[in-house]
């Protein structure tokens, strides 16, 4: 069985993958100094429900963008599954080129993003993330990174909207409860602004990268506010929630997982 760990700004996704299936998908609020131990006391609980032991865990993979968080990670595989986790990076085997001024500066998710939509959908695409950012990805034909854009997500537009302006209020984030674009108060005014003006920028955006690289692109949203803007466009083609968790479950099969070479009981880390 293989652990899988996606470490965003927002949130850390576990899931554990058999061979075949998903046993298991969680999600707990990122805190980069969150402990090994505190992850453990969380996520040996949750293994435990779907009948899941620490020795079942043979391998791990890590893919994260906030590299305080690593130390921790890396601690908990080790100490508490006695597992070396492969650390997602542009230097591991993807099959594909990074086209990029500097490959290293490119978020591991967009390439874990653009590694599992060529493999499971084909090419040339392009991924929209919904994330702490809001993030396009371009894929060609041959599955070759190209690049992107990456605008503010949208939960920090919201933040920014409120903190800004003293007389707006936060406000959730939702489809407005009428397709009217004209709000008749504040709060559906601002609603409007979101959810539409995020629904312009999508289509707007798509379609310059579909000028730019001159052919029909298939286009995949992930994300967790994929669902909720895909009720407001047909650009989407697909949506996948577990395409950043399949990127990594690949990434894996590329590339030879490490050994742990230093005995359990001496990993006293943390």
């Amino acid at each position: 069985m293989l652990l899988v760990i996606d470490a965003g700004n927002t949130n850390v996704v576990f899931a554990v993958h058999d061979g075949e299936k998903w046993r298991g998908v969680w999600r707990i609020t990122m805190q980069a100094q969150r402990t090994s131990d505190e992850y453990a006391v969380w996520l040996l609980a949750l293994l435990k429900m779907q009948g899941i032991a620490a020795d079942d865990i043979e391998g791990a993979v890590i893919g994260t963008v906030v590299p305080a968080a690593l130390y921790h990670l890396r601690t908990l595989c080790r100490q508490w599954f006695a597992v070396e986790p492969l650390l997602a990076s542009a230097r591991l085997d993807w099959g594909f080129s990074i086209k990029m001024d500097n490959p290293d500066e490119v978020g591991v998710d967009r390439l874990l993003n653009g590694l599992a939509a060529h493999h499971l959908y084909g090419g040339p695409l392009t991924v929209i993330d919904f994330g702490t950012a809001t993030t396009f990805d371009v894929v060609d034909a041959e599955g070759s990174y190209c690049g992107g854009v990456i605008a503010p997500g949208i939960n920090l537009s919201v933040e920014a909207l409120h903190q800004a302006a003293a007389r707006l209020p936060r406000i959730g984030i939702g489809r407005p409860a009428v397709d009217s674009v004209i709000g008749r108060n504040t709060v559906a005014a601002m609603r409007s602004g979101v959810f539409w003006g995020y629904v312009g920028l999508i289509e707007g955006i798509v379609e310059r990268i579909r000028q730019e690289v001159g052919q029909t692109m298939k286009v995949l949203a992930t994300g967790g506010l994929a669902p909720l803007f895909s009720e407001g466009t047909t650009v989407f083609d697909h949506v996948d929630s577990m395409l950043t968790l399949n990127g990594l479950r690949i990434l894996a099969g590329r590339n030879p997982l490490p050994r742990l070479t230093i005995e359990k009981d001496f990993l006293t880390e943390g």
